[in-house]
C-alpha cells in the first residue's frame, strides 16, 4: 500500500510539474499545424496572383511547408523540456540515417531542383520520357505527374527525368509535319503531286512561309511513295496530321488515284507423282 502511495505521489508530482507544459505544447502543435496550412495556401495564392511559374509553385509550397513543420517540431520539443543540444544532435543523426536509407528520394529531390532550374520542360508541356508520353500536370519535390492522352495519371521520379533523355514536344512554338502517301505504279505521279500540294497550300493552319516540300521518296514494293514536309504551330500539329490523311484519301478517290495495299503473288505447283 505504501509502495502504491509513493508511486501515486511521484506520478502526481510529474503531472503537476509537466502537465501544463505538455498541454500547452499540444495546443501549440495543433494551432501551429493549422497556421502552416493557412500560410502555405496564402503563399500559393500569392504566387499565382504574381504569375510565378506554374512549375515552381508546388515545389516552393512543399519546401515552405517542410521548413515550417521542422521549426514547429523543434519549438514543441523545447516546450516539453527536451534539451535543444541533445535534440538537434539526435535529429542530425536521425537525418543522416534517413538520408542513407532514402538515397533514391534525395536523388529525386536533386532532380526536381535541376528540372526547375534548367527548365527542360514545364507544366503544360507535352513530353515523352521513361516510355510514357503526356502533358505535365505538376512538378513536386520528388515526382513529376503527367496526364496521358488516354487521361491516365503517370508518376515519374524526378531523378529519372533529370538523368535520362526527355523529348519535349512543346519546347518550340512550331513543329514539322512529316507524312508519307503512296500511289500505284500505274498512276500519274505529276497529278498526285499536284493534288498533295493543293491540299497543303489550302490549309490556313500550315505555315506557308516556312516552306512546303513534296517529293517522290521511294519506289517501294507495292507503291510509289511521296513524302510531304510542312510546318505548323505545335498546338495544331495533331489536328493537321489527322485531317491530312482524310483529305488526301478523298482527293485521291475523286481524281481516280489509287492507294495500293501490299500484294503478293502466290504460285502453286502441282507435283506429278509417278
Amino acid at each position: 500500500m505504501e509502495d502504491f502511495q509513493t508511486y501515486w505521489e511521484q506520478v502526481s508530482g510529474l503531472v503537476i510539474e509537466y502537465g501544463a507544459s505538455l498541454l500547452l505544447a499540444i495546443l501549440v502543435l495543433i494551432i501551429g499545424l493549422w497556421l502552416i496550412k493557412k500560410i502555405v495556401k496564402t503563399v500559393s495564392r500569392t504566387m499565382e496572383k504574381r504569375n510565378v511559374d506554374a512549375s515552381l509553385r508546388p515545389f516552393l509550397a512543399s519546401i515552405i511547408k517542410a521548413l515550417l513543420t521542422i521549426m514547429l517540431v523543434i519549438t514543441v520539443a523545447s516546450m516539453v523540456g527536451v534539451e535543444m543540444t541533445s535534440f538537434v544532435a539526435v535529429l542530425g543523426a536521425a537525418g543522416l540515417a534517413v538520408g542513407l536509407a532514402l538515397q533514391g528520394s534525395l536523388a529525386n529531390f536533386a532532380g526536381g531542383v535541376l528540372i526547375l532550374l534548367l527548365k527542360p520542360f514545364k507544366v503544360g508541356d507535352f513530353i515523352e520520357a521513361n516510355g510514357f508520353s503526356g502533358t505535365v500536370r505538376e512538378i513536386q519535390i520528388f515526382y513529376t505527374y503527367i496526364t496521358t492522352t488516354q487521361n491516365q495519371e503517370v508518376v515519374i521520379p524526378n531523378g529519372d527525368l533529370s538523368n535520362n533523355a526527355v523529348k519535349n514536344y512543346s519546347f518550340h512554338d512550331t513543329r514539322r509535319i512529316d507524312m508519307t502517301f503512296g500511289i500505284g505504279y500505274e498512276d500519274d505521279i505529276d497529278q498526285a503531286k499536284k493534288i498533295l500540294r493543293e491540299i497543303v497550300e489550302s490549309d490556313s493552319r500550315i505555315l506557308q512561309d516556312k516552306g512546303v516540300d513534296i517529293f517522290l521518296e521511294e519506289l517501294a514494293d507495292s507503291s510509289v511513295n511521296f513524302h510531304v514536309r510542312a510546318w505548323a504551330k505545335s498546338s495544331d500539329f495533331w489536328d493537321i496530321y489527322n485531317n491530312m490523311n482524310e483529305k488526301v484519301k478523298k482527293a485521291f478517290d475523286a481524281a481516280g488515284v489509287s492507294i495500293p495495299f501490299p500484294q503478293r503473288d502466290v504460285h502453286l505447283f502441282q507435283e506429278n507423282k509417278a
